[in-house]
């Protein structure tokens, strides 16, 4: 009777872990669900906020390129505004926040939980580059038409012609005194 009272137990420590697993796995896949569900949420709002900026980029003149509008997917999604400016959800994952990388490391442009004021902080950002554009443009020197290199012109040959007329030149002489004294 000994052999079945340890049996049980036995089989009853390998049943539990078996349990206990089974429910780390479920819960495990319940917070991967959530995960997933809150990233499809930020995408969610980003697209909202996407749509909201569609008539501000439709205002924006043909040959300006500086703005690539478009959300990119991973761990954080972003809505990009240009190369340097994004917008992402907050921790709270309600809240926007506008960001712009600068030399000196990431500023906050605007945080808010409603659409039309994080609309105003893009529209005031692409205004201010906008500007910066025409500025540089209006600074930057007209481009240098190159001139042309004048190869430096070579000394053997004004060296020639100088012996020559010197021998024309004595040979004229000589021939002038010796026609003078006779």
């Amino acid at each position: 009777m000994a052999s079945n009272g340890t049996k049980p137990a036995e089989e009853a420590k390998p049943q539990r872990l078996r349990d206990a697993l089974r429910q780390a796995r479920i819960e495990a896949a319940d917070r991967t669900g959530v995960v997933v569900e809150l990233r499809d949420a930020e995408v969610a709002r980003l697209e909202i906020l996407n749509e909201a900026l569609d008539p501000l980029f439709a205002e924006i003149p043909v040959g300006i390129e500086m703005f690539d509008r478009g959300i990119s997917q991973g761990d954080t999604p972003r809505l990009w505004i240009d190369m340097v400016a994004h917008v992402a959800m907050g921790r709270d994952k309600r809240m926007y926040r506008f960001v712009q990388d600068t030399r000196h490391g990431r500023v906050v442009l605007a945080e808010a939980h409603d659409v039309p004021t994080i609309v105003k902080a893009v529209t005031d950002y692409i205004a201010r580059r906008m500007i910066e554009r025409e500025h540089a443009l209006v600074t930057m020197p007209a481009p240098q038409v190159p001139t042309p290199v004048k190869r430096p012109r070579s000394r053997f040959w004004p060296f020639v012609f100088g012996v020559i007329f010197g021998v024309i030149g004595l040979f004229a002489l000589a021939l002038f005194v010796s026609v003078r004294g006779h």
